[in-house]
């Protein structure tokens, strides 16, 4: 087949692949067959590494199987329900192909029952998409294939495998972020199915998961976007469903609407990511949210311009509530929210030719100036189709802060509260004021060491005096 690999274990590092080998002997020395499926297989076919090895047995009863392994490897079990029995020291998850029914709302109300007898075409019809649904024999290299998705591989098509996907709401944000992750076409009948599904008792952490997918490992974030658009699960993210139709002047944003801006900007950063899990996710968290502020603030001054005056101010409250929907982390939100607050300064500063007060300010304000350079950056180059050199500021800042020494952390303050002990005052709630003062000044850089800090502390505030409080003023 032109354009893809065979299915294969090749891929798959070599200690790792020799345990599974080992797994699907015991298997079969107990009288069952393990198939590989799902992401294990579909990477493989991609060229990609094969990570996490997922291995259905057929044909024999979960005793029997618990039974065979425990051999010779050590095994969790992982939920009762679901009966997935985890190699320790290996990322080889054996399960036995299940039927299930709906029972309840949300991603977790499932009746479900182990048939190690069941036919594998029923079993790969519980499979998400097609993609997801073939079968690989690593004995033996014989591949099952019931839903053709060798074929949509290579025709780049996302398609759901049988009715059974619809009573998984979380499959339509999985499909988000596949589409995006491997640039894939969704068929009509799959978008169809999708708006049938509504979005009922979904774990935030699973909702999270897909997102993080999406935005770290997604290679063309905008086509995640735009599925959940066609789909009618935008509705559910009403912050990012305000972006479509929200104009923006032509002059500077010649690419159309905040929408089309945002999913152009979400590329580039794609394009540019660093390949820290973390970072990338804060980042990409912050250019997707950036211009969220501008629906509520675009307004036509006199002259017919376009303007969304403190769009990025009026975004931190909204990008807040967007991350409520997506996730509980508020060391996440409190690394985005300055992000967004600050998008414009690196422009703004660089026209100004501000000086290495305001950058230090700037660092104090936003905590990472190379984070914050990365989301200034998609949304200048998130413009096409704008030819000449749309991000002069990046260069700019980037100088200064490097030789600021602030561009991955604010100024560390070079008088502590130790400090003022040090020089006779004696600890209380003053000396959060005075620290704040002096550390103001620094930023300003009225000095530069501690000693010199120190300096200027008392020029200030005077000797410390007998009540332990600080004279001057």
């Amino acid at each position: 087949m032109s354009g893809i690999n065979p299915p294969s274990i090749k891929n798959i590092e070599e200690g790792h692949r020799q345990a599974l080998l080992r797994v699907c002997n015991l298997i079969t020395q107990a009288g069952g067959r393990a198939w590989l499926v799902g992401g294990t297989v579909r990477d493989g076919v991609l060229g990609l590494e094969q990570r996490d090895l997922d291995l259905e047995a057929f044909g024999l009863p979960a005793d029997k199987l618990r039974e065979a392994l425990e051999q010779e490897f050590q095994l969790d079990l992982v939920g009762q329900s679901f009966g997935i029995l985890k190699l320790r020291g290996a990322p080889i998850d054996v399960g036995l192909p299940r039927r299930e029914s709906k029972a309840g709302l949300g991603h977790k109300e499932f009746d479900i029952v182990s048939d190690p007898y069941l036919p594998l075409p029923e079993a790969a019809a519980r499979r998400d998409f097609t993609i997801n649904a073939i079968y690989l024999d690593p004995l033996t290299a014989e591949v099952a294939d019931p839903f053709s998705g060798l074929q949509d591989i290579e025709r780049r098509l996302l398609r759901h495998t049988s009715p059974a996907f619809r009573e998984d709401p979380l499959r339509v944000l999985r499909g988000m972020q596949l589409a995006a992750r491997f640039e894939l076409h969704t068929v009509p009948e799959t978008i169809a199915e999708c708006r049938t599904i509504g979005m009922e008792g979904l774990a935030t952490e699973r909702v999270f998961d897909e997102w993080q997918k999406l935005l770290v490992r997604g290679v063309k974030p905008s086509i995640g976007l735009q599925f959940l658009r066609d789909t009618h699960w935008l509705s559910y993210y009403p912050e990012l469903e305000a972006l479509i139709g929200c104009v923006q002047d032509p002059v500077y944003h010649p690419e159309g609407d905040v929408w089309i801006h945002t999913l152009a900007c979400l590329d580039v950063f794609a394009d540019e990511r660093w390949g820290d899990p973390w970072e990338d996710l804060v980042v990409g968290l912050a250019v997707l949210c950036h211009d969220l502020g501008k629906p509520l603030t675009t307004t036509m001054d006199s002259g017919g311009r376009v303007r969304a005056i403190e769009h990025e101010k009026v975004g931190v409250e909204v990008t807040e509530e967007f991350l409520a929907r997506i996730t509980h982390q508020r060391k996440l939100a409190r690394e985005v929210l300055p992000l967004v607050a600050e998008h414009m300064q690196p422009a703004m500063l660089e026209r100004a030719d501000a000086s290495d007060a305001a950058v230090r300010r700037l660092s104090k304000r936003v905590g990472r100036i190379d984070r914050l350079l990365r989301v200034a950056r998609a949304d200048a180059l998130g413009r096409p189709p704008l030819k000449s050199n749309p991000f002069p500021a990046g260069p700019w800042l980037a100088e200064k802060a490097e030789r600021l020494k602030v561009m991955s952390s604010a100024p560390a303050p070079l008088v502590q509260g130790r400090d003022l002990m040090d020089m006779g005052w004696k600890p209380g709630p003053h000396f959060q004021g005075i620290l704040e003062r002096v550390y103001r000044a620094q930023l300003e850089g009225k000095f530069s060491t501690n000693e010199s800090g120190r300096e200027y502390t008392l020029k200030v505030f005077g000797n410390p005096e007998g009540d332990g409080h600080p004279g001057g003023g």
